[in-house]
């Protein structure tokens, strides 16, 4: 295939339908529009969450471009938008747009819908800029989104809220930023744009069903609509084909038969990866500026000076306005024409390459070179991705050709590999690379790094960095004044039944005040939008004599491996983090935990450990005051937070997300996110004493375990901003206080653990104990397979499992598969609730707990019964 023939494919321009190769083998079927084809590909995900991706003809990211087709996708869909709201409703719309893949899509919308400002959510966190709010994407391969407007009122508007992804499959993304920015500013209207509407039957209701549970209106503008049929077993097929594309060759001499060698050979000719790996591509390559051109030698690298305007915005990271778009658009032919001053004299052929997020600057720089230059030279469009995807060179398969090369941001999440898709081989003459300058880095220059990759493909590489836009320091503003001094600490036995140096309570007693609730109205509140979990108590459930049996039984026979974890975490925390380290319990299932490591430490080491609990709410953040707190009495570089468990992980990202807040608004450092945990079963946190997902006893009641505190409350008529978040001490449950008991029976234990800990935490220092975020992705697939649709409905975990079945309203209970007396309490607790057990084959936790996805009242369980315990 010659390589105009390669980029005509690339483009769909050959007459074969790029989604072609994927449909035959897979069975995938794209239905709807007659346009959908053509406005879409297929190819294969190198991700366990999906097996197909679509792959648009228009968006700019994978599949080059006209930039002109591009932007005018975008203007056209906000021109839509305008109708539909109405002129005077359109000068107050705000647009939201997606990292990574629709910020250019989203600035586009913006700039067809007239003067509204845009905002795009990223995965770059930006010192100096508090977080407006964050979400979590399902199917990404990097999930966690934060927005970072410079001016914090962007989205407190009452206007109509514009959300803008390049595709509306399930909707999981969108109903997830609508409902988190509707607790935070809520509006009466939001429109919700997209290139495809690509929503299965199932799933097509769910946006007038969420509009009516949050009381807005919630309108769907896309260019066409269809769905995507997928074949039983789809996922499996898909996987078994990227590992089978992926595989080194083989060596024909080895091949078992004359069969085999046949086969493989003949299906190697006619589909053939095609992959520009740093192993294919490891002849020598130019510095910055030097080289020659030509097929058997690498081509130039040279930059290129934009002249960018210094008070224009790289972007919509930090919020884009109209004013900013007018600078924006005075500028472009000057840059432009130094571009095409840049180029070869004889480039016929030129793509211009974006990054990652910088979608819109190096869309508005090729579509003003295609003005510039005319027709005497075919300028594209495409950017770089953190996506990672199958390259299989067939006509009827939508990314030809890959080129792999390493992060060159210093991305918060560490580093890895980036693609830029169907750029090599495509017959381009030069690539113009346009990145911000946080991503200018050594990195980009390495022999193994985008710059060197480009030329090993491209004769002349031109490189235009667009300065990072960094918001300008506003007038500090007048902070409230506080009390002079916060409260101490709350300690037994005027609050707990902990003994005083055991814990002290960084928390407001709010004991006097009525805060439980039935769990049916605490439920259906929740999910309709109307209140916020920590704003009312579940009803303290006094446990039966039958399921205290268990308790106790349960207690006796993991007594010990309890010690064990407790001692390995503890003996990594002093080993890694400090040797006199705060311990920082997050109540309240961390509050056991953190009282045993300061046990373990005093056993061990003669060591008194302060130690605290503070509260932490999903979504609302850590109690800032507390912070406050530690951070006068205590070195925040000593402090080490400690929870009980891990299941999906959300409070680590939750705490990660606070920490940097906080930094911003107090200019207080040294607090690490990192949390200590008992098990980790998630695998997401480095500081553990297991990985295993097995009973902890204090996970199998409420307060009568943990100091008969209830959870913490964040209520606005409660909790002032001078406040600890609050919490009540249910002093009549006294009779029935098991947490004494708890602590001892464990410590007992320590003497007996000792040499095992020993040998357990040689093991943990010497190990690869990186976060994989396993939990997260079987939470997005479980999330997905029984129709939820929503990640904090799905509790992961013995200990979560058991908070499902005791505060909220259960719907199952997934069961892995000759799962033994760890479950035997979770079993107790579904019999009584008529709640169904179902037991899974493979399932990574020892069960999963889903809570009832469309609660209305007297769904409670499958018989529709409250507990009784």
């Amino acid at each position: 295939m010659t390589e105009r023939a390669h980029a005509a494919h690339a483009e769909g321009e050959t007459g074969v339908w790029s989604g072609s190769w994927v449909a035959e083998r897979l069975g995938v079927e794209l239905a709807g529009d007659e346009a959908l084809t053509g406005l879409l590909g297929l190819a294969l995900r190198r991700n366990p969450k999906r097996a197909h991706l679509l792959v648009s003809n228009v968006l700019g990211k994978h599949v080059p471009q006209s930039p002109s087709v591009v932007y005018g996708h975008g203007v056209a869909l906000g021109r839509r938008v305008r109708e539909l709201l109405g002129a005077e409703a359109a000068e107050g719309a705000v647009v939201l747009g997606y990292a990574e893949t629709a910020t250019g899509l989203g600035h586009s919308v913006a700039d067809g819908l007239g003067s509204a400002p845009y905002l795009h959510s990223t995965r770059r966190a930006v010192a100096g800029v508090a977080r407006a709010g964050g979400f979590e994407e399902s199917h990404s391969h990097a999930t966690s989104h934060l927005l970072l407007p410079q001016d914090p009122a962007l989205l407190a508007g009452d206007g109509p809220l514009v959300l803008v992804d390049d595709e509306f499959s399930t909707g999981n993304t969108v109903l997830n930023t609508i409902r988190a920015l509707h607790e935070r500013y809520p509006r009466k209207r939001y429109v919700v744009v997209a290139l495809v509407d690509m929503r299965s039957p199932a799933d097509a209701g769910r946006l007038d069903a969420f509009a009516g549970e949050i009381g807005a209106r919630v309108d769907l503008v896309t260019t066409a609509s269809g769905t995507v049929r997928l074949p039983p077993g789809v996922l499996e097929k898909g996987q078994e084909l990227v590992a089978r594309y992926e595989a080194p060759p083989v060596d024909p001499a080895t091949e078992p038969t004359t069969e085999a060698r046949t086969e493989r050979t003949t299906e190697a000719r006619t589909e053939r990866t095609t992959e520009a790996t740093p192993e294919a591509t490891s002849e020598p390559v130019s510095g910055p500026t030097g080289g020659s051109p030509g097929a058997a030698s690498p081509g130039s690298v040279e930059r290129v000076e934009l002249r960018w305007p210094h008070d224009v915005p790289d972007g919509g990271r930090h919020g884009f306005t109209a004013a900013d778009r007018d600078r924006l658009e005075s500028a472009l032919p000057g840059m432009a024409a130094r571009i095409a001053d840049a180029l070869p004299a004889r480039a016929r052929r030129v793509l211009v390459l974006g990054f990652e997020e910088l979608m819109y600057a190096p869309l508005r720089l090729a579509q003003a070179l295609e003005q510039a230059v005319g027709g005497d030279v075919d300028v594209r469009y495409s950017t770089t991705t953190r996506s990672p995807v199958l390259a299989v060179d067939d006509p009827g398969y939508a990314i030809r050709t890959r080129l792999v090369f390493p992060a060159h941001d210093d991305p918060a999440d560490g580093p890895g590999e980036r693609y830029a898709y169907n750029v090599a081989g495509a017959g381009f003459d030069a690539v113009i690379a346009v990145v911000d300058s946080a991503a200018d880095t050594p990195a980009l220059h390495a022999p193994d790094g985008l710059a060197a990759r480009l030329a090993a493909h491209v004769p002349h590489v031109l490189l235009a960095v667009v300065p990072s836009y960094v918001p300008h320091a506003s007038p500090a503003p007048q902070a409230p004044e506080r009390p002079p001094m916060l409260p101490e600490p709350l300690r037994g036995p005027a609050f707990s039944s902990y003994a005083p140096d055991e814990v002290g309570w960084l928390l407001q007693d709010l004991s006097d005040v009525t805060l439980e609730a039935p769990t049916e109205e605490r439920e259906e509140a929740i999910q309709s939008g109307g209140a916020h979990y920590a704003e009312s108590l579940p009803v303290e459930y006094q446990p039966s004599e039958q399921y205290q049996e268990l308790f106790h039984a349960a207690l006796e026979s993991s007594a010990a491996r309890l010690a064990r974890a407790v001692g390995a975490v503890t003996e990594v925390v002093l080993t890694e983090r400090s040797p006199r380290p705060v311990l920082v319990s997050l109540a309240r299932a961390g509050t056991p935990v953190g009282v045993l490591m300061r046990r373990w430490a005093r056993f061990r080491h003669g060591l008194d450990l302060p130690h605290y609990a503070v509260s932490i709410v999903r979504g609302r953040g850590i109690d800032a005051n507390a912070l406050r707190w530690l951070a006068d009495h205590h070195d925040p570089a000593d402090v080490v937070f400690v929870d009980g468990w891990t299941g999906k992980g959300a409070i680590t990202r939750e705490l990660a997300a606070a920490l940097r807040d906080f930094e911003v608004s107090d200019g207080v450092t040294g607090f690490d996110p990192e949390i200590a945990v008992l098990a980790d079963p998630g695998s997401c946190v480095r500081t553990y004493g297991t990985r295993d997902d097995f009973l902890i006893p204090s996970a199998c009641l409420n307060s009568t375990v943990s100091g008969l505190i209830s959870r913490t409350v964040l209520r606005a008529d409660l909790v002032g901003p001078d406040d600890f978040h609050g919490a009540k001490f249910y002093r009549e449950l006294a009779g029935a206080d098991l947490s004494p008991a708890f602590l001892d029976a464990v410590s007992a234990r320590f003497p007996d653990v000792t040499e095992s800990v020993d040998a357990h935490v040689k093991e943990l220092l010497s190990a690869d104990r990186t976060p994989t975020w396993e939990g997260w992705a079987a939470v997005e697939r479980i999330s997905e397979e029984y129709g939820i649709h929503d990640v904090n409905l799905v509790k992961p975990g013995v200990g979560e499992t058991t908070r499902v079945m005791l505060r909220r309203v259960p719907w199952k209970v997934l069961a892995r598969a000759g799962a033994g007396a760890d479950l035997d309490h979770v079993r107790l607790l579904a019999e009584q609730r008529g709640v169904p057990v179902e037991e899974v084959a493979d399932l990574p936790y020892t069960c999963v707990g889903l809570i009832h996805p469309q609660y209305t009242r007297g769904a409670t369980g499958a018989d529709g019964k409250a507990v009784t315990l």
